[in-house]
């Protein structure tokens, strides 16, 4: 336990303050670990090296695309069942500046529905 704990935490410590010079050396202690998972993390990780290397190294994030796209799904995930395409642009792309998404869980009123169809 206390391995994956060191190796985790070594791991966050390298993204978050920028250190590609550390990555290499993690790679190898990950790969040489007792742990399977942190092997297969690691494994995955030298898969798709030039991506890694590169979200340590570069200070751009698509963290508010990301952040839109999650706000969507959540949307489409709400209304399932529910309406169609028209209904989804209602929300979105004729909704008023500033007009928030329904919250988790909220119903579509039933006018709506007959106004989709």
């Amino acid at each position: 336990m206390a391995e994956a704990i060191d190796l985790a935490q070594d791991f966050t410590r390298l993204v978050r303050q920028r250190q590609p010079e550390h990555l290499d050396p993690w790679l190898e202690r990950a790969s040489t670990s007792a742990l399977e998972a942190m092997q297969r993390f690691a494994r995955g990780l030298r898969e798709d090296y030039e991506a890694v290397k590169a979200g340590v190294t570069l200070p751009w994030s698509t963290s508010p695309v990301e952040g839109h796209i999650n706000r969507l799904k959540m949307v489409k995930r709400q209304m399932f069942g529910r309406a169609g395409l028209d209904l989804l642009s209602r929300r979105f792309l004729r909704a008023p500046p500033g007009d928030q998404p329904q919250v988790a869980g909220a119903r579509v009123p039933v006018q709506v529905h007959a106004a989709a169809a």
